[in-house]
């Protein structure tokens, strides 16, 4: 902008009078649907470009366009993972140079010097994932241009309205969120099932749920609860592994050899796995109880659940279908399963206490790192993977031996 106190004689002439830009303008179209709210990519992002076109200079048209079908609520490189041909089924008439990350991985080498968006919820609902993504463009000297800010005035103005509406798209993030969680912890407790069910039961549409409210917004879809599967050996397989783990305290390869050995008694399709096995063990759906909120799907790795812990797992209040096993036998299947597994993480450092053990010396931790923990055994600093691979724990123990 050009000052408001100009020089008192005519200065036009000189040749740093005007700042001469150091190339051309470059200037992309970003922009992003969600089908989570029922918007329709083929004229939603049309709608986009001619909203942001408004802010190109005159004879100016986009380099490129980067729009993404997808969620706000993720970051750029949980976007734009669909193969093309989703892209290309959708039939939006605008033409798709890549999504939020591939502007980013390309703005410099495409010499990018502007991204104009309708506004900035649709870089990202999240305030921080919208600010960061304006950091990384502006170090690189890239303008992030939103159509619905105003032109002109001063600069805090502008930035002022930008922040309100980063603010208010995170609210109405928040918001969303505490509203679908709130809906989906009362379909648990009324013992409606989420995602697939588990391998002894199918779900069949509950005759007896209310129907949906007129007027609904978004696709109704049907409640279903479980049932037995018509196969009432699945349900004796999966009392039959869940014994073997609490009783017998079998690990997951021992336990799908004897289901393997026996197909006709312990019926599955395709093989049993380490995954099927450990996942129906853990299922608290085997009780008779409905649960919710097990796991969090969204965690910014594709194809990758992170368990939520227990506490914040969503019960219903009493059974909701047959059970297969108890909730004093399923609690009983946990905690054998955790002993299974601090025993294979732990087994060989307790290996190694013991060897030291023989001798009076004792094993202490010195320091921790990401991947690998220093111990002092006697007056020895050792430093060992985590967890300590058998190989290492032998060697030390061997090294403690000769030793002696």
């Amino acid at each position: 902008m050009d000052s408001l106190f100009g020089p008192p004689i005519d200065l036009a002439g000189l040749p740093n009078f005007a700042r001469v830009e150091s190339g051309p303008r470059r200037t992309v179209f970003c922009g992003r649907v969600s089908t989570k709210d029922q918007q329709n990519p083929s004229s939603s992002i049309p709608r986009q470009v001619s909203l942001a076109a408004q802010r190109l200079k005159d004879g100016e048209e986009f380099a490129g366009h980067f729009w993404d079908v997808e969620s706000g609520m993720l970051p750029p490189e949980s976007r734009g993972l669909g193969p093309q041909e989703m892209y290309d089924a959708l039939h939006v008439k605008t033409p798709r140079d890549g999504g939020l990350q591939d502007l980013l991985d390309r703005a410099e080498l495409l010499g990018v010097t502007h991204v104009l968006a309708e506004r900035s919820d649709r870089v990202a609902r999240a305030m921080l994932t919208s600010l960061t993504v304006e950091h990384e463009l502006q170090k690189i000297g890239v303008e992030v241009v939103y159509a619905n800010e105003p032109i002109g005035g001063t600069e805090s103005g502008r930035l002022r309205t930008r922040r309100y509406g980063q603010v208010e798209a995170e609210l109405f993030r928040t918001a969303m969120l505490e509203m679908s969680m709130g809906g989906q912890v009362q379909h648990a407790i009324n013992g409606w099932n989420h995602g697939i069910p588990p391998y002894p039961y199918i779900a069949v549409v509950d005759k007896d749920a209310p129907p949906p409210a007129p007027g609904r917004f978004g696709e109704a879809r049907p409640k279903k609860k479980l049932v037995p599967h018509a196969d009432p050996r699945r349900f004796d397989a999966s009392r039959e592994l869940c014994r073997l783990r609490r009783e017998e305290h079998l690990k997951a390869a021992d336990i799908i050899a004897i289901l393997s050995a026996d197909r006709s008694r312990y019926p599955i399709e395709g093989r049993w796995t380490h995954n099927r096995v450990e996942g129906l063990i853990a299922n608290p759906k085997l009780t008779g109880y409905q649960v919710y909120n097990r796991k969090a799907s969204r965690t910014g790795r594709p194809g990758f659940s992170r368990w939520n812990p227990i506490s914040q797992w969503v019960w219903s209040p009493r059974p909701a279908h047959d059970a297969v096993v108890s909730l004093q036998e399923w609690k009983a299947a946990q905690e054998v399963t955790a002993g299974l597994r601090a025993n294979a993480s732990d087994g060989p450092l307790l290996r190694i206490r013991a060897a030291a053990g023989r001798r009076g010396l004792t094993v202490t931790v010195v320091e921790k790192t990401g991947s690998h923990t220093q111990y002092r055994i006697g007056g020895r600093l050792v430093v060992m993977p985590d967890p300590v691979p058998d190989a290492v724990a032998q060697q030390v123990i061997e090294e403690l031996e000769n030793a002696a």
